[in-house]
């Protein structure tokens, strides 16, 4: 039974996220590229207040795999290279703690790309 409750708070914590996103897209004129950068922005600030964390821990994988845990990732990366190897950790923190996603997301991309088929715009 916990394991119905830990997915049912990833999947409402996940859902309610990428619902904001689509009130973004529908009601404001932002585009998806500026509202990528506010949640990875609100993954950062979420993280510097203290919140992030006990939100991930609560909601689990809902929080942790949006843009919101993108955001955060990146930022403790960062803080935690700045510290061991001081302001050069500032450049390369980030995309070691990422670095796993990052390459997920170019592999999976290039697969994508293989099985696609595109077509021009009419």
């Amino acid at each position: 039974m916990e394991i119905v409750w830990t997915l049912a708070k990833a999947f409402l914590v996940g859902g309610a996220l990428c619902a904001v996103g689509q009130i973004l897209l529908d009601k404001t004129k932002l585009t998806p590229g500026r509202i990528l950068v506010i949640f990875v922005l609100t993954g950062v600030v979420l993280g510097a207040v203290g919140i992030f964390q006990p939100l991930r821990d609560w909601a689990g994988a809902g929080a942790s795999v949006p843009l919101l845990g993108f955001g955060n990732l990146m930022a403790e990366g960062a803080r935690k290279a700045v510290a061991e190897e001081g302001l050069l950790g500032a450049l390369t923190g980030p995309l070691t703690a990422a670095s796993a996603g990052i390459t997920a997301a170019i592999v999976c991309g290039l697969l994508a790309s293989f099985l696609a088929k595109p077509k021009a715009k009419a």
